[in-house]
């Protein structure tokens, strides 16, 4: 009696023989390379597996960081979200892993990309201080939820696409360049390697100086990181991520750093926010699926005016609108997915999962969820298809079981990989033509106005404006496509929304 049945595959002259265990994995990964494109695209499983990992442990901060945002400070009512009563930190930290998890994952299903997604930095503030401090977390969590259920018609009309495919090639190449820099700044900040200072905008360390055990660590992960990358080393920023964690757990062990402190205490030399210390345990759940219930699409219609409404959906979306763009371009040409015209495979795919990103971040109370920048660490590590984002979302949703354990990842131990990539983004800076100044000049005010306000938004609004402005200016305003007319004027709203709301009142 038989108690397994063999698998059998038809031999060439017909007959039928016992597949090998090897036959048959290798016809899984041929599955996985066909669905994904891994072959075509010059990748690997083991690259994919690489970057997905790179990828989620420089945006991991994202879990702890998300949480100290917007579930720490309290609505216009008074309220804090998911339990009213008092700051539900594991709470909100459980789903904003979920929902990156779940999005991340979809990102590399339906857009078959290397783009994780998370709660989107920037976002979550404005939604914190520039929202809910005007009404409830409910209706604040509710105008996300409306901006990215607007985004989403968008793409489905595809005038998103359609805005896409009109920019001209060389400020694509502007942003990619832009996004580099700014990561990199990215980078430094979150190390404390260079910080704000009483007498000029940003210094060098402590005082001028390096002078703290973290700030060693990431100079040390920075150097490793480096060093790896020009040797070509395969896995050079994961395994840089991961040696500089364990010498941040050494030195904490040894140095007993300590933390950043609190406003009325600080401590300047300690971690930025997370403590490198093994935890106590390893495994911790909280059931984020209550925080749904924690939004209300329409609420805000009730609690500020009509206009005032409008006016930060209209924030919200153009921010979240040109965030994302931004970083497709950039990433998307770091990973080689950006053709030469400019235009790019499944944009429209891409897109849509964003835009389902910030509804649904609205939606789960952990605020708009978008691509990330960090991406390019997974880029940079080798990924090219949206094997690396399955791996990367599999990892958050481990991280809803495992917030512990991803607790231990400091930010001087993940932005080393920031810079690094900020530099590989760089490089696509020889593609533009600073000869022809119709271009050069949006390109060099694209390119540095992003670190310079800490927003890709920003950059590319300046970008578009002067574009637009210096084609009219010369008589080719023929050459500009009408979508890039009607993004530059939506941009010149967008910088004039100060004055907009002085003149109607609200402000």
């Amino acid at each position: 009696m038989r108690h397994h049945r063999d698998l059998v595959l038809p031999t060439a002259e017909g007959r039928c023989q016992p597949a090998s265990v090897s036959d048959t994995k290798s016809s899984r990964i041929s599955g996985l390379d066909r669905f994904f494109h891994i072959s075509d695209r010059g990748s690997s499983v083991g690259q994919e597996v690489r970057g997905g990992l790179a990828t989620f442990f420089t945006m991991a901060y994202i879990v702890v960081l998300n949480p100290l945002i917007i579930a720490t400070v309290k609505d216009a009512d008074g309220q804090f979200i998911g339990d009213g009563s008092a700051p539900n930190v594991p709470l909100v930290a459980a789903g904003t892993a979920l929902v990156a998890g779940l999005l991340s994952i979809l990102m590399g299903v339906i857009g078959k990309v290397p783009f994780a997604m998370a709660a989107g930095l920037g976002l979550n503030a404005f939604v914190t201080y520039g929202v809910a401090s005007q009404m409830s977390w409910e209706s604040a969590m509710g105008l996300v939820f409306l901006e990215g259920v607007i985004i989403a018609l968008l793409v489905l009309t595809g005038f998103r696409t359609a805005v896409f495919n009109a920019i001209p090639p060389q400020l694509k190449t502007a942003i990619s360049v832009g996004i580099g820099l700014f990561i990199a700044l990215i980078g430094f900040v979150d190390a404390g390697f260079v910080r704000k200072a009483p007498a000029v905008p940003l210094e060098l360390g402590i005082g001028g100086n390096l002078t703290s055990w973290p700030i060693l660590v990431f100079v040390v992960g920075v150097l490793t990181i480096a060093l790896l990358v020009a040797r070509k080393v395969k896995g050079a920023i994961l395994i840089g991520i991961v040696a500089t964690t364990v010498l941040a757990i050494v030195v904490e062990a040894v140095a007993k750093v300590g933390g950043s402190g609190t406003p009325d205490s600080p401590n300047p030399s300690g971690w930025r926010l997370v403590v490198p210390t093994m935890p106590e345990e390893i495994f911790g759940f909280h059931n984020p699926l209550v925080l749904f219930k924690e939004f209300d699409p329409f609420g805000a219609f009730g609690s500020v005016s009509v206009i005032l409404a409008l006016l930060l959906v209209f924030t919200l979306l153009i921010t979240d609108f040109f965030d994302t763009m931004g970083t497709v371009v950039g990433v998307g040409g770091q990973a080689g997915l950006v053709k030469e015209d400019g235009t790019m495979d499944r944009t429209r795919e891409i897109l849509l999962v964003d835009s389902i990103g910030a509804a649904v971040g609205g939606a789960a109370s952990v605020s708009s969820n978008t691509t990330y920048v960090e991406s390019a660490a997974g880029v940079g590590e080798g990924a090219r298809t949206g094997l690396a984002s399955v791996v990367t979302g599999v990892l958050f949703l481990l991280a809803v079981f495992l917030s512990p354990l991803v607790a231990v990842v400091p930010y001087e131990a993940a932005a080393p990989a920031l810079v690094i990539v900020g530099f590989l983004m760089m490089t696509a800076i020889r593609e533009i033509d600073f000869t022809d100044y119709e271009l050069a000049i949006p390109a060099f005010l694209t390119i540095v106005l992003m670190p310079f306000s800490y927003s890709i938004a920003n950059g590319i609004g300046a970008g578009f404006i002067s574009f637009v402005l210096i084609k009219l200016v010369k008589g080719k305003s023929r050459e500009v496509h009408v979508l890039m007319w009607v993004v530059a004027i939506l941009f010149v709203v967008y910088f004039a929304l100060g004055p907009i709301k002085s003149l109607l009142g609200l402000a």
